[in-house]
Order: C-alpha cells, then sequence, then structure tokens
C-alpha cells in the first residue's frame, strides 16, 4: 500500500509510526532521512525506490533538501510497481533552518506539498531572513498538515540539551533520535547520542525518528 494522501489522519498514522521506532529500526524497517541527486544526494530516485523495495523498508521518505521533486519521482515509480508489498511513501523535505542563533536543519513530514504555505521553501535553496527562523518553519509544516523535527541534534555547535528544550518550546513535533554520527558500515544509531536524545525526547514528549541521511549511493550508508 503507498499513501498518497497527506491529510491529518495520514499525519496521525506517521505519529503512530514514530511512537514505535527504536534503535533496531533503521535501516531495515524505516528511513525517514534519505537524499536524491534532486539535492545533495547521489542516487536517482528510481535507484532509491530499487533499494527501498529490495531491502524490505515498510515506511520511507526522501527528505531532500527544499525540494519535493524526488518525492515525486519516487511516489510515480511506486506507482507503477505491479508487487502489492511496497514501501509506505510519505512527503519529506530537509529545510535549513535557525534555532536560537544556531543552524540548524528541520524534517518535514507528512505535509501536503502544493499547500500555499510551504511553497517558499520548496525552491532549491535555504530560506533567508524570518523565514529562516524555526518557528516560521514549524508554522509553514504545521499549516500544511505535517510534523516538524529537528534533525541530528548532536550535530550543531549548541549543546543537545539547549537545543532540544528550545525546538520543544518552539513547537516542534520530534526530534531525530536514532542517528549514525560517523560514517559506520554497517550503519547504526550512535549509542552516547542515543541515550542522551531518548531522555530528552521523553523528558520534552517528542517524537523520535531514524534516518541513514543517506547522500551516497547505499539507502544503508550515510555516506
Amino acid at each position: 500500500m503507498i499513501v498518497t494522501k497527506t491529510l491529518q489522519t495520514d499525519v496521525g498514522r506517521l505519529k503512530e509510526i514514530f511512537q514505535s521506532i527504536t534503535a533496531e529500526s533503521c535501516p531495515h524497517a524505516y528511513n525517514f532521512h534519505l537524499h536524491t541527486l534532486h539535492s545533495d544526494g547521489r542516487l536517482e530516485p528510481q535507484q532509491l525506490v530499487q533499494q527501498a523495495i529490495k531491502a524490505g523498508l515498510t515506511s520511507l521518505a526522501i527528505t531532500d533538501h527544499h525540494s519535493v521533486d524526488g518525492y515525486w519521482s519516487a511516489l510515480e515509480l511506486l506507482q507503477a510497481q505491479p508487487s502489492q508489498s511496497l514501501p509506505q511513501l510519505w512527503t519529506g523535505i530537509e529545510i535549513t533552518s535557525k534555532l536560537l542563533e544556531t543552524q540548524v536543519h528541520i524534517l518535514g513530514y507528512g505535509f501536503d506539498p502544493h499547500h500555499a504555505a510551504l511553497q517558499s521553501y520548496l525552491l532549491g535553496s535555504a530560506p533567508a531572513g524570518h523565514q529562516a527562523q524555526a518557528n516560521h518553519v514549524i508554522t509553514a509544516l504545521h499549516e500544511a498538515g505535517g510534523l516538524a523535527v529537528l534533525a541530528h541534534p548532536a550535530r550543531y555547535r549548541r549543546s543537545v540539551k539547549e537545543l532540544v528544550s528550545a525546538a520543544a518550546q518552539a513547537g516542534m513535533d520530534g526530534i531525530e533520535t536514532f542517528y549514525c554520527y560517523g560514517n559506520k558500515d554497517p550503519w547504526e544509531p550512535s549509542p552516547s547520542q542515543t541515550n542522551t536524545l531518548m531522555r530528552l525526547a521523553n523528558q520534552h514528549n517528542l517524537l523520535q525518528t531514524c534516518g541513514t541521511d543517506t547522500h551516497g549511493l547505499d539507502i544503508c550508508r550515510r555516506l
């Protein structure tokens, strides 16, 4: 079954999925952080779809920077597949933003890509000025019916504790708890950061997501 709707009911289902994610969920069941040639990745959407099907993924999202072109291509390819056992594809995006005067990345999921509130973020380049502020990005994603998630919280110049607290206060829905901060093969969430982020997510009542942040030619690796 392929999810093509982007209504609130779909976001409810997506929340359920995020609530079920553990350190073992990625990369063989779920992968919610993937890039294609439509931003700074190396994979064609067709290659990504083929790998997702071969890996037996249950759900995934293509999160190209400031673009949903890869999503549309992947959706078309999935819909053309004869098999009924296919991954569930969600709309996704990664938006460069500012939080606590620090450049961060916000992942968006389950939104309506046609919604007017998001159009300025789908132009292929990072937003500037007030549009780059985290609260504006979060508001736009919410208005489009989606969820906002702080990507790889332990990669920034501010402390994880400060950023996660600020993200929660700004209305963020979740954080990317399960992430590989090295380039390990096979991919696995970094234990120390994972433990810290799980604690902070529970403290602030945030959803927890996972993804390989693939930029190379293998969806099971980061680079």
